[in-house]
């Protein structure tokens, strides 16, 4: 794996912060926010100055019980290619269920059991084959825990990349989040998975409210995640570590100090060096999951999912209280992304407290289907259909709204009235 330095995540909110800190290495960009077609003047500067950019997708649930869908795997490429990247990333998640139809909208863990794991490389090879260039896979952060999983973190890790040759990109923070929530050391998983696969770091903060740890990627990154860096550092020197910061962005100052204390682990750590050998392939390993497999997988999956999203029962085995918390934090990513996607929404309804209660009203009856833009017309739909706003210029407005972006016409009367005689949400 080529050296890549210490980098930061790009993000617009800060574009201009990033041109301008010092010895920035290279920088890591959300893949499915940007177009190969029209890449942002800040993007294309850094790529002038010799600053390298890695697209880093969320979206293709390569731990989902369905192959991956092939155009989300060609536009991942085409942004690999418009960025001349020297490599793609992605997550060991899964993100939806194709029965019943299911979005996230985060990404969730898959079960470390043998199933899984078959599910997971043969998504993983099909991925490769139709990149263009390497792929590595992250480490999540999870609050859930499967139950009758057979597999430690470590193992699970080494065995996926000695079946398939993926890299890997370890997350210290996930590993410190998973560390408070499901009691797992992070020194166990570092010490168990092939550090030869290894492609890049990710280093991020959070916050611990009532015993749970919240990877929120908007808050510092604390002392205890630097020292989950400094243990890795002690075993390897990484290819690339990279700073990802994705809300409440602080001051160009605090960005760069927050740089220069990572800068500092990864220097004073010394040898050993970056470990060139490649793990080897496995010549036994299953070549394919069967697909009584991955209706098993995507039969635990759906349960969990549904659970999370839809308020079906907990399937059993899981931790109810904390399938809860992951459901109310799901709901509430949710109708924060929708209104930083559609910010007229909160306006419309008064303010941020009155648009997320109408929000988390609209979220308990309607699963996410086809992601957060779609959400967002979905839900200005649902309070069409209930006539609200109850001001008539805010809901004219809305209604203007709605049909500007969805190029259709609002349900008329007589459609609310059939909705609302069948009980059924729109």
């Amino acid at each position: 794996m080529e050296r890549l330095g210490v980098g930061i995540g790009w993000r617009p909110e800060i574009a201009d912060a990033v041109e301008r800190l010092e010895g920035l290495d290279w920088v890591e960009v959300v893949a499915e926010n940007v177009c190969p077609g029209h890449l942002p003047e800040s993007l294309l500067r850094l790529r002038e100055r010799g600053v390298r950019v890695v697209p880093h997708g969320v979206s293709l649930g390569l731990g989902g019980a369905d192959r991956p869908d092939p155009a989300k795997l060609a536009a991942l490429g085409e942004r690999a290619v418009a960025l001349g990247a020297p490599l793609v990333t992605e997550h060991i998640a899964f993100v939806r269920t194709s029965s019943p139809p299911l979005e996230a909208g985060h990404l969730l863990p898959v079960p470390r059991t043998r199933d899984a794991l078959d599910v997971l490389c043969e998504n993983v090879r099909i991925a490769q084959d139709a990149l263009p260039v390497p792929l590595a896979l992250e480490n999540i952060a999870a609050l859930v825990s499967w139950p009758g999983e057979e597999l430690t973190e470590a193992r699970f890790l080494r065995e996926l990349v000695e079946r398939t040759g993926v890299r890997l990109l370890v997350d210290v923070a996930n590993l410190h989040t998973n560390r408070v929530n499901r009691g797992e050391d992070p020194a166990a998983v570092l010490d168990g998975i092939p550090l030869e696969a290894l492609a890049y770091v990710h280093v991020a903060g959070g916050v611990e409210r009532d015993g749970v740890w919240h990877d929120t990627h908007a808050h510092p990154v604390p002392p205890v995640v630097l020292e989950v860096l400094a243990r890795l550092r002690e075993r390897v020197d990484p290819p690339g570590v990279l700073l990802e910061r994705d809300d409440d962005f602080p001051p160009e100052a605090e960005l760069a100090a927050e740089l220069g204390r990572i800068r500092a682990v990864v220097e004073a750590g010394g040898p050993p060096g970056i470990l060139r050998e490649r793990v080897a392939l496995r010549e036994d390993a299953p070549g394919r999951a069967s697909e009584a497999v991955r209706t098993r997988v995507g039969l635990g999956q759906a349960a969990l999912l549904s659970a999370l999203v839809a308020g079906t029962p907990v399937p059993e085995g899981f931790d109810r209280q904390r399938v809860r918390v992951q459901a109310r934090a799901l709901a509430a990513k949710r109708a924060s992304v929708v209104a930083k996607l559609a910010p007229e929404l909160p306006e419309l309804l008064g303010g941020p407290d009155a648009y997320r209660s109408a929000f988390l009203g609209y979220s308990r009856s309607r699963p996410m289907r086809n992601g957060y833009r779609r959400d967002a017309l979905d839900f200005a739909e649902y309070l069409l259909v209930r006539d609200l706003p109850a001001d008539p210029a805010a809901r004219r407005r809305l209604t203007a709204w709605w049909r500007d972006r969805s190029g259709a016409r609002p349900p008329g009367r007589v459609t609310r009235w059939a909705r609302a005689l069948v009980g059924r949400a729109p």
